[in-house]
């Protein structure tokens, strides 16, 4: 299949070959459908480049959306290592699995930033760009003389986002962190765990998606649309503690609010109610209950013959933690097939705990069609569904380096 893209930024014309398909997965056929509707067919961010000199997770992961969506992602990495994340292992082809999963539908150009060659090089592909994603700590870019005030000279239309752990501004800005103390600062590895337990680190990284990607993302996408009305880029200042702090609305405002600290496993939605709390099960599997609502309370309830516990689901905390060794004391003596066989005759919220074999066969998984196979590999796909112009997985990630002679003048 042949699809032919809107001339890019540069005016250039592309095309390309590959099979596209829809947010569910299903190959579609743009020009077939062009046909049908009488229109070309545009992804939302065709005709949008977008130069990553970010590696690892937070970076990486933005500028992935943004090429699931249509846009030109050109990964600038480092001529002998590239991203760091490549050397991960499992491997594929040379390639961790992870890299081939955030990277691709992306190009690769390597360049030395410190070399004043390949600066300028980076510098012309800084002038035909739209956007800019980086992750370095604040002043990098400023050593190395390739900081937003020297590029929006080159190109004012320039979108330039930065993520860091801290922001450029404040105490903390030029510290050096990972996820785990940007969750730690931001105070929600503070609740998480048990009560009186210590602290339990999450299996996700909270800050490095949750608090840098996705709003990093949106910041591009807000800076494009007042480009539309101004012809001006701007800067983009992505702090991950910032993006974590955020999601606290559930319990910082209460906080705010009275001045009554937080407790580590007493609160609402994390270990302070029995009916909303994991339960082992004889068989030494999982369920989750989430019976938040008191019709949903009153239900699981009944089924697991504790009827007096119905008017009991907001009581003290000591209490509940009384009616959660109770219902975990019933919750053992059958196996999670048995519970599971019981509750799906009823709305109670409960839900088996899921490893990774069982989700990849999970029918709601594989309805959403959020794993996706091709050319041997399985990617996450994109969780953001639009119905006229889905995401796409177009091409792998691209080898380091792979792309220079598209992109780089070749000296005379």
């Amino acid at each position: 299949m042949v699809w032919q893209m809107p001339p890019s930024s540069n005016g250039s014309n592309k095309r390309f070959e590959f099979e596209v398909w829809d947010s569910w997965g299903h190959i579609i056929n743009p020009i077939n459908s062009m046909r049908k509707r009488g229109c070309t067919i545009t992804m939302p961010l065709q005709s949008i480049r977008v130069l990553d000199l970010s590696r690892l997770l937070p970076g990486p992961f933005c500028t992935m959306i943004l090429a699931d969506f249509g846009a030109e992602v050109i990964k600038i990495e480092e001529p002998e290592y590239g991203d760091y994340a490549r050397g991960y292992e499992p491997k594929v082809d040379h390639t961790s699995v992870m890299f081939h999963s955030l990277n691709r539908n992306k190009k690769s150009v390597a360049l030395n930033l410190k070399e004043e060659d390949d600066q300028q090089k980076f510098l012309e592909l800084v002038k035909e760009a739209d956007v800019l994603v980086e992750s370095f700590r604040p002043g990098v870019m400023e050593r190395l003389g390739l900081h937003y005030e020297v590029l929006k000279e080159i190109n004012p239309r320039l979108v330039y986002c930065a993520i860091t752990g801290y922001g450029q501004t404040g105490p903390y800005a030029h510290l050096p962190g990972h996820d785990i103390n940007y969750i730690s600062y931001a105070g929600l590895l503070h609740l998480m765990g048990e009560r009186e337990g210590k602290p339990i680190v999450p299996s996700v990284q909270v800050a490095d998606i949750g608090g840098g990607a996705y709003p990093a993302v949106v910041g591009i996408l807000l800076a494009l649309m007042e480009r539309e009305k101004s012809g001006q880029g701007q800067f983009v200042d992505i702090s991950m503690m910032d993006g974590v702090l955020c999601w606290l609305q559930a319990t910082l405002p209460n906080y705010l609010m009275t001045g009554e600290e937080v407790k580590r496993g007493e609160q609402m939605l994390s270990g302070g109610l029995a009916c909303y709390e994991v339960y082992q099960t004889k068989d030494g599997r999982w369920i989750s209950v989430g019976a938040l609502e008191p019709k949903f309370w009153k239900v699981f309830c009944e089924t697991i013959g504790k009827q007096e516990y119905m008017g009991k689901q907001f009581v003290p905390i000591d209490e509940q933690y009384r009616m959660k060794h109770e219902i975990q004391s019933i919750i053992f003596t059958k196996t999670l097939d048995e519970w599971m066989e019981l509750f799906k005759k009823v709305e109670a919220c409960v839900s088996p705990v899921l490893s990774f074999s069982e989700l990849e066969k999970n029918p709601q998984v594989q309805s959403r069609k959020m794993i996706q196979e091709k050319q041997n590999l399985k990617y996450i796909s994109n969780p953001i569904k639009l119905s006229r112009t889905p995401g796409a997985i177009q091409s792998r990630a691209p080898k380091l380096g792979e792309h220079n002679d598209v992109f780089l003048k070749k000296e005379e």
